[in-house]
């Protein structure tokens, strides 16, 4: 970035000669990149109009065949880019996940309807994480519609002793049996060439009957196909129990049309060109103030200003009187442009002109933005797009701060105190798909008929309440409706 270190001429005006200078500079050129630099289009990232076909992968001598996660296989982490090269969609998604987590899972008694404090459950509950597990959920919940809890048991097979998240961006689902059963998920770093040994391969539940299925594959429960219970791995009877001890659970936020991977609703914000609009006007803006930053101020000099200057210093040579007047033009600009000369004086000469009477000053500065408020080229714009990607997001703006300042949309505290409660509420459906994994463990552990789990809301107070917010019940019904405590 290079800066102009001299006044520019602008033109003579009587015995003025005016020039202009500006505080920031002159920027040369970004110009030539100017179609590469504009010429983006989000909505190709998300181009499911082609056949995807199966791709192949061998592990331990085994080849198995799994589903690409869009057409080059790269989708999520296209996703995670572009959401995060986006401040707006960024906090957006961050604040989904924060109100959906609520105040985190909690198991709670269902006689007494409060938290639970068995010893036994709470040590699972701090052995395993389940704070940090369940915002992870949460995250990939509102970034890909889906999420992978692996469940592994004890060595008897009897209880689910750890839950793992699997990040959704590295999970890959194996191409649908005969039936039309997904049996097995693959999590690797899919961006990289995958090797036998990179992959780990997991067994997977069915999807609507994970505890069923599970109950069956250990040996607890008839086999649907035969009637039967299968038997120990020792056993010699077809049908055996079986001794693997990890399995996955997938959970999947219902989207229309969706086979393997759901299509979060909020791809419309790319597909609509949102996202491109918001992008080009941050471009744009940057480019202006590059390229384009006009003279702040005028400045007049007097014709006989040059003379007198060179006459003070006793200067005649012609090269020494071209010199001392560009070294003029240099200290005007500086004092001008220079951040440690603010609140300084400017102190120049002056005379009256006996014809007219009025005065005569050596050095003119005029501020030719005074009063022009800085900044607001395509303010309104700016408010559009944010407010159109809050939209797709379902956020409203006044929640993530999108219309700041004296805004007409800019509600009053009660109107945010119930717009955020309405946002929980809205988190109710998440919340039921997202607790399957944990009523697995609940059930399968046999601690069904006295706990369940649940996700209770934040509920914010008003200002002559000596709380910041409410205790709220554990919801017995598990349908988020959680009732205040006094």
């Amino acid at each position: 970035m290079e800066q102009n270190s001299t006044l520019s001429f602008i033109e003579k005006r009587g015995d003025y000669e005016i020039y202009g200078a500006s505080a920031a500079g002159f920027v040369n050129g970004h110009s030539a990149s100017a179609n590469a630099e504009y010429s983006e289009n989000s909505s190709v990232v998300f181009d499911d109009s082609g056949i995807i076909q199966p791709r192949t992968f061998t592990q331990g001598g085994k080849t198995y065949k799994y589903v690409p996660f869009g057409a080059d296989d790269m989708l999520p982490y296209h996703i995670i880019e572009k959401v995060g090269e986006n401040m707006v969609m960024a906090q957006n998604k961050l604040f989904n996940a924060l109100t959906c987590y609520g105040q985190g899972v909690r198991f709670y008694d269902i006689a007494t309807e409060k938290k639970t404090r068995d010893r036994e459950i709470c040590d699972f509950y701090f052995r395993n994480q389940l704070n940090r597990f369940f915002i992870e959920q949460v995250l990939d919940m509102k970034y890909f519609f889906f999420t992978v809890t692996v469940v592994v048991l004890d060595n008897e097979g009897c209880h689910i002793v750890q839950v793992r998240h699997k990040e959704s961006c590295y999970c890959r689902f194996e191409k649908a049996d005969e039936n039309g059963r997904i049996n097995h998920v693959f999590y690797a770093n899919w961006k990289n060439t995958v090797k036998d040994g990179d992959v780990e391969v997991i067994e997977l539940l069915d999807e609507i009957d994970p505890w069923g299925d599970l109950r069956v594959r250990m040996g607890l429960d008839p086999d649907p196909a035969t009637g039967e219970c299968r038997r120990a791995a020792r056993g010699d009877a077809f049908g055996r129990a079986t001794r693997t001890r990890k399995f996955a659970i997938l959970t999947r936020f219902p989207t229309p049309g969706y086979q393997y991977y759901p299509i979060p609703f909020y791809v419309a914000t790319f597909k609509d060109s949102w996202y491109d609009i918001y992008e080009l006007i941050g471009k744009g803006k940057r480019a202006k103030i590059r390229n384009s930053a006009p003279p702040r101020f005028q400045v007049e000099v007097h014709k006989d200003y040059w003379r007198q200057i060179c006459e003070e210093d006793g200067i005649t040579d012609p090269d020494k009187i071209k010199a001392r007047i560009k070294q003029e033009k240099q200290n005007i600009n500086d004092f001008i442009g220079g951040n440690e000369n603010i609140g300084k004086t400017w102190i120049s000469g002056f005379y009256i002109d006996p014809a007219s009477g009025k005065e005569v000053h050596m050095v003119h500065i005029v501020d030719v933005e005074q009063g022009r408020k800085e900044g607001g080229d395509w303010a309104d714009d700016v408010q559009e797009a944010s407010n159109s990607l809050c939209y797709g997001d379902n956020v409203h703006p006044n929640l993530v701060g999108a219309t700041p300042g004296k805004s007409a949309m800019n509600n009053s505290g009660s109107d945010k105190r119930e717009l955020f409660l309405l946002k929980q509420a809205a988190e109710t459906a998440f919340h039921d798909v997202l607790l399957e994994p944990f009523r697995v463990v609940l059930y399968y552990n046999g601690w069904q008929e006295k706990y369940d789990v649940d996700v209770p809301f934040i509920v914010l107070t008003t200002l002559d309440e000596n709380e910041e917010k409410k205790k709220v019940k554990l919801n017995p019904d598990a349908n988020g409706n959680n009732s205040n405590e006094d």
